[in-house]
């Protein structure tokens, strides 16, 4: 069949964002996968798509699909896209909607200057939620947060877990350019701990409102932007006592402005949207 598609990103985390209210979709986890490909098709970290929601109150079901074709829970830079293509192509006049995730419900907000703010919920900490496996280890508590110990490659590294709607191992590193990220990050993504496999992220702090980040994320390898993997990281520095909120977290694809005043209270993240080109391919 022949799919039209929007190639939009959000700070270089880029996405295939495909209407499914108005041409009929559904596609095995090989066909989302071909999709994804960078040189057999259109090219992606994720592919967004965008459904009607069964859900009274709530404005559009959200589904995102890695490159690898999994279904995953949620994605911060691409709830942004989401909100920009219902947009531009006339599917809403609202400028803050309700979308359903696998995760949940979120806010996203389209912004005067063109940003978006999406209201990601609040973090969660507890393991078994996560899902972390933390048997037989004991966590070492540092200011606020619960520091864990992982064992990877024969050595342990440190990491706060934490679910943005979807898992993060994030970890302090004195220099980003320089942290092993293409040799930790497929083993933290894939260590037992986390049964349903994790994002890892490499987080430098610059100052108490400044950090600088990687993620090596779950099902598409190291992106250039991860949203919830910002919300994450900004979060367990907060815990860690290390950062105060807002904070500018800067990743190779641009700069994320993430917010949150504390537990029982929503991370919110603002960032840019862009659309890059429309097409269509036969899939």
């Amino acid at each position: 069949m022949k799919l039209k598609f929007t190639k939009m990103h959000g700070a270089g985390n880029d996405f295939v964002v495909i209407d499914a209210i108005n041409q009929a979709v559904n596609f095995t986890p090989d066909q989302w996968h071909l999709m994804a490909d960078r040189r057999f098709g259109v090219g992606a970290d994720q592919i967004l798509v965008v459904e009607k929601s069964t859900t009274a109150g709530v404005d559009f079901r959200y589904r995102i699909f890695n490159s690898d074709g999994g279904e995953v829970e949620q994605c911060g830079n691409g709830a942004r896209a989401f909100v920009k293509f219902v947009v531009d192509k006339g599917l809403t006049d609202r400028r803050e909607i309700r979308v359903e995730t696998m995760s949940g419900i979120i806010s996203p907000r389209l912004e005067d200057d063109g940003r978006i703010t999406v209201n990601m919920g609040q973090p969660v900490f507890n393991p078994q939620n996560i899902p972390f496996d933390s048997t037989g280890i004991t966590p070492t508590k540092k200011h606020s947060a619960e520091v864990w110990p992982l064992d990877i490659s024969s050595k342990n590294v440190s990491i706060v877990v934490i679910s943005m709607g979807n898992p993060h191992a994030v970890q302090l590193v004195d220099d980003v350019d320089t942290a092993p990220v293409a040799i930790d990050g497929p083993a933290i993504e894939q260590h037992p701990r986390f049964p349903k496999r994790v994002n890892a992220g490499f987080m430098q702090i610059i100052d108490r409102q400044h950090v600088r980040l990687r993620v090596f994320e779950r099902g598409s390898g190291e992106t250039l932007a991860c949203g919830t993997g910002a919300c994450a990281a900004v979060v367990a520095g907060i815990e860690l006592g290390h950062l105060d909120s807002p904070v500018n977290v800067s990743t190779r694809g641009g700069d994320l402005s993430i917010d949150w005043q504390g537990h029982e209270h929503p991370v919110m993240l603002t960032g840019p949207a862009v659309s890059v080109f429309e097409g269509s391919i036969d899939i």
